[in-house]
């Protein structure tokens, strides 16, 4: 069998990358998992010999070849162990996310026709024992947590322990059976699939095989110098390919370190006493720490306030700079390193990038504001642009070429072109293999070169070899006057205010742009703390005058920044609303990956938009919501919509603009 075949160094499967950790690394920590406040650490040996004794324990269950095997809750060892033993035993993992709802889950495991779940805690087993009678092909769960399942029907129900230990001690009479499995693997086998967050429809299953996972973990690790002292932390959905792709592609690539948080409440604390070298977060996650910042500053002492603005302000200046190994002053290193001791380092410790040597965010666009803001502390934040068909990288920003409007050069191995109507292609050895049991969509997105359309528009800067997205290609239009309108370029701008958890942008096809607003609960609800403003609820907060008084001067700081821009000068935000409720993923509103799902949110609050466009100061609306138990209820209020002034320009057609 040629290299090429066998894969990296003849490493064909994660299973192989297991093995070789075993030996390799056989002491080394794999993973580590706080639980009741203590962190427990596994080898790369104690994980390779449980994901043994999983995947015997699915061989008594009589698990085939190509079976699908679906696992459901928040990041833990071994629920990564669960997908690598499936993956040993010839079956195909599916991760979901933990907090979608039942009818959602019954969508994914009846189209993959899962015939065992790997289930965290009750709260998972419930809502598939909701659904299963609408799921033909599901026969047993394994639960790791038993905690109020004592009484529940274990006819096909498991614990995990359970498995581990029977698998064990069934190692003599099938371990000849999984070897068998595990010499089938090769780099064309399926390794994961993965559901896409159906931004636009349903979910779609994305298959990655081997070669996808493995050629991009290997270039991915190379391309940062990644190495086995590394160390992560796993904190987003499981579902998601980022999530995958770092927590066991680029791991066990490495053999670096794997650290799961307790939960999603201690993530911070837990954050910051791991303290990783290499780390991932959507904008989302670095908006709201920054957002935590402010909120912490503006409750700070005139003398900290005074002396945090002096020192951000250096840093902002010179920080990147050095970041990036540039000339500056000794003058301003000598003020720069003083803020390091004063600001910088203490801050950087609070947020648990002290020993952050590589950091990326993607997902969605992060506003310029924000990036810059992590950079000017010294943090090596860089973008990367990817998809789940891509086995997550498309493009990465070397050091010493990060900049915040582009989001870097191709990846290793990765060709990029840019097709007539401005739509970004790629292929490479990442390229998924299909759409499970969707041949037209696979059609209509790879064709028979190995392209991939991405959806994205964007071009590729001729003196740099950056490419720059300019948003989702089915959201960049035209407004009336012809001009360019890509509503992410503002939505990130409105986000970078601590005030502002989401944006929705309106304007294609109109006169003017006009926006939905997301208060941010905590920041707004500090900020009327300290204004002793009193309030009994969001809806409440969202539309008192001085909240809105405080938004409209946002909104008109992101136009006169907006209106500097050549090309999209006319999508400066005319008239605006404070919606009366967070956007949320259980009201179909977002994706799981909390990306706003604009066409449903415009067809969801069309009474809103009309009120925006028809020149209305008020708008009475009724809105159905999802309770956290699953309960339909209908909320009522009346909106305020605000006028907020623009600076006057030049609008040029798109034509021209180009």
């Amino acid at each position: 069998m040629s290299t090429s075949l066998k894969g990296a160094e003849g490493l064909r499967s994660i299973p192989d990358l297991l093995r070789r950790n075993k030996q390799a690394f056989g002491s080394a920590p794999a993973y580590r998992e706080k639980e009741f406040g203590i962190w427990q650490t596994w080898s790369w040996s104690e994980t390779a010999d449980e994901i043994e004794a999983v995947a015997l324990g699915l061989l008594e269950f009589g698990i085939n070849e190509g079976d699908f095997i679906a696992v459901i809750g928040r990041n833990r060892p071994q629920l990564y162990g669960a997908m690598v033993a499936a993956q040993m035993v010839g079956a195909i993992p599916v991760p979901l996310y933990q907090d979608a709802v039942a009818e959602e889950m019954a969508y994914v495991l009846d189209h993959c026709g899962a015939r065992f779940v790997f289930a965290e805690d009750q709260e998972q087993v419930d809502k598939v024992i909701d659904i299963q009678d609408r799921l033909p092909g599901f026969e047993r769960m394994i639960y790791l947590d038993p905690r109020g399942l004592r009484k529940y029907d274990h006819s096909a129900l498991n614990k995990y322990d359970d498995v581990v230990a029977s698998g064990r001690a069934a190692r003599g009479t099938l371990g000849a059976e999984l070897e068998r499995r595990i010499a089938a693997l090769d780099y064309d086998t399926t390794c994961v699939m993965l559901y896409t967050s159906g931004t636009t429809g349903k979910p779609k299953g994305v298959v990655l095989s081997n070669r996808n996972i493995i050629e991009t973990a290997k270039a991915s690790s190379e391309f940062d110098g990644l190495r086995q002292t590394d160390s992560v932390l796993a904190y987003l959905p499981m579902a998601w390919v980022g999530d995958f792709i770092f927590s066991i592609g680029q791991a066990y690539w490495t053999g670096f370190c794997v650290n799961c948080p307790e939960s999603a409440d201690t993530m911070m604390t837990d954050l910051r006493e791991i303290a990783p070298s290499y780390y991932f977060a959507p904008p989302r996650v670095f908006e709201n720490q920054l957002t935590q910042i402010m909120i912490r500053m503006e409750d700070a002492g005139p003398f900290k306030k005074r002396m945090f603005k002096y020192f951000m302000d250096h840093a902002r200046k010179v920080g990147p700079k050095i970041l990036d190994g540039e000339s500056v002053g000794l003058m301003d290193r000598l003020k720069y390193a003083l803020g390091e001791f004063m600001v910088y380092g203490p801050l950087k410790n609070a947020l648990g990038f002290s020993n952050v040597r590589v950091g990326y965010t993607a997902g969605e666009a992060i506003g310029p504001e924000i990036f810059d803001f992590y950079r000017s502390l010294g943090i090596n934040l860089k973008q990367l642009y990817g998809q789940t068909e891509a086995s997550v990288f498309i493009t990465q920003q070397p050091d010493g070429e990060v900049r915040s409007d582009t989001v870097g050069v191709p990846s290793p191995g990765v060709e990029i072109r840019i097709n007539e109507n401005g739509e970004v292609f790629y292929r490479s050895a990442g390229v998924f293999v299909e759409y499970y049991k969707n041949a037209e969509s696979t059609a209509d997105t790879k064709d028979a070169e190995g392209w991939v359309a991405t959806g994205d528009a964007g071009f590729i800067e001729e003196d740099t070899g950056h490419l720059r997205i300019i948003d989702r290609a089915k959201d960049v239009g035209k407004m009336a006057s012809g001009a360019l309108f890509a509503p992410k370029y503002v939505e990130n701008k409105l986000k970078f205010y601590p005030n502002i958890l989401e944006a929705v942008v309106f304007g294609a096809g109109q006169d003017r742009c006009c926006a939905f607003i997301n208060i941010d609960l905590t920041a707004v609800g500090n900020w009327a703390e300290r204004n002793n403003i009193a309030y009994a609820s969001y809806q409440e907060l969202a539309g008192h005058p001085k909240v809105l008084d405080m938004i409209q001067s946002h909104v008109e700081e992101v136009n006169a920044s907006v209106a500097q821009d050549d090309m999209l000068s006319a999508c400066q935000v005319h008239r605006f609303l404070v919606l009366h409720k967070e956007l949320d993923a259980d009201d179909g509103e977002l994706t799981r990956t909390r990306k706003v799902r604009r066409k449903i949110i415009g067809e969801k609050f069309e009474d809103l938009v009309n009120a925006l466009y028809g020149g209305a100061d008020s708008i009475y609306t009724e809105t159905e919501v999802t309770y956290e138990d699953g309960r339909k209820g209908k909320i009522t209020a009346t909106l305020s919509i605000r006028d907020a002034k623009v600076v006057p320009v030049e609008i040029k057609p798109l034509e021209a603009a180009e």
